[in-house]
């Protein structure tokens, strides 16, 4: 299987990076070889990319499969085979994460700051451990504090010879210009629900019905897909989400909702809490030499690390919470956007063919002019909420406007 075959939906991209990466390995191997100073100007490689697209285009995906591409070592490059092959020791280890000269780089916490920064630069000045090139892969690079973003600039405009930066954002305006203004941008869409269910059949083995819902009701975002057809937890708290539109036809409903949506998040964070924050814990006291035993003293000067550790996941969980609640906010946009469609008379397909009948009920109990207000309310309130507005607040201010259309 080739580095490329999870970059779904992609064609242009995927070309783009596979003539960088055959750029890449001639420049390597001239310099290897001694034929003179390699250069890369002019060609399709350049040491600074930023992956842009919506959520679930596969940004990461596609800047991985590049980190993988950057490392073949498969002898069929020399007869003129694409670097990415997928099998050889430099592809397999930097798609698994094993490999000593692909940093991944993504964060569960609301920012990227400038320590966390800093000591990626000084890695990005080192050359190549045993690889062909030194990659650094952010997937979150909008997530960077004014700081943060300050120090990587350097790194950017004047790269270690053989160090590659690989920025991922939603969109070039979450990256600061100056950043941005010296990396080669690539834009990926929005893959389409058939690709997307095709995928998670081949990859992860899904039943045809459940990755046709999942890739239909996601629309073609891979990673929610994903979740949604193997996560029954998941499937439960949309159906719960897309029930919501029914049961705000009063203040008292409305308020209700709002509440409950901001629990389901809260509890999906505490979930999430549950599977990562022991584990992290138990490896730290055994890190810094406690003895075995939840009650058991830590060694003399490690509280302040502990305490670090504590701070992080509360920070974990402010996070998951956010993108608990933006899921559902996604999933309430697809709902009433299905509502438009219907009143509008489209011949599309419903993303939500499980809610047809409350779909058809409130198309007609309503007008398009209302549901282009419900669903600017669904899109304020996850801008509400970008802003750090008090989840519960800002919940609550939508599903009033909900209530009111």
């Amino acid at each position: 299987m080739a580095v490329w075959d999870d970059v779904v939906g992609q064609e242009k991209v995927t070309a783009q990076l596979t003539a960088a990466a055959r750029d890449a390995d001639a420049y390597v191997t001239a310099e290897a070889e001694g034929r003179g100073s390699a250069v890369l100007s002019g060609s399709a490689m350049t040491h600074a990319w930023l992956f842009t697209g919506p959520p679930g285009s596969g940004r990461s995906t596609a800047a991985r499969a590049f980190a993988a591409a950057l490392q073949c070592v498969s002898p069929d490059r020399a007869l003129g085979g694409a670097p990415g092959c997928g099998f050889c020791d430099g592809c397999h280890t930097a798609m698994v994460g094993t490999h000593a000269d692909v940093e991944v780089i993504r964060t569960d916490l609301l920012t990227i700051g400038v320590k966390e920064t800093r000591e990626q630069v000084r890695r990005a000045q080192m050359s190549p451990a045993g690889g062909r090139w030194q990659v650094i892969v952010l997937e979150d690079a909008d997530r960077l504090t004014e700081g943060a973003g300050n120090v990587l600039l350097k790194a950017v405009e004047e790269p270690a010879p053989r160090t590659v930066w690989l920025l991922c954002a939603p969109s070039t305006e979450d990256v600061l210009p100056t950043i941005r203004s010296r990396c080669r941008q690539l834009a990926l869409r929005t893959p389409p629900v058939e690709a997307v269910a095709d995928l998670l059949m081949r990859r992860d083995g899904i039943e045809p019905a459940m990755a046709a819902y999942a890739a239909r009701a996601t629309q073609g975002h891979i990673g929610r897909a994903r979740r949604l057809a193997t996560d029954e937890r998941a499937r439960t708290r949309r159906a719960a989400v897309l029930k919501l539109p029914q049961r705000v036809a009063d203040v008292g409903g409305a308020l209700r909702a709002a509440q409950e949506l901001i629990d389901a998040a809260a509890e999906d964070a505490k979930e999430v809490a549950e599977e990562h924050d022991a584990r992290e814990t138990e490896e730290l006291r055994a890190a810094l030499g406690a003895s075995e035993g939840k009650g058991s003293r830590l060694p003399r000067g490690t509280a302040g690390a502990m305490k670090e550790l504590q701070d992080r996941q509360k920070r974990r969980a402010t996070r998951t919470q956010r993108d608990s609640l933006d899921l559902a906010l996604s999933d309430l946009t697809g709902f009433y956007r299905d509502v438009l469609a219907r009143q509008l008379g489209s011949g599309a397909a419903l993303g939500n063919e499980e809610a047809v009948d409350a779909v058809a009920r409130l198309a007609e109990d309503s007008v398009p002019e209302q549901t282009l207000r419900r669903i600017e309310a669904v899109l304020e309130c996850r801008e509400a909420l970008d802003r750090n507005v008090a989840p519960l607040l800002a919940v609550e201010a939508m599903a009033m406007t909900l209530r009111a259309g």
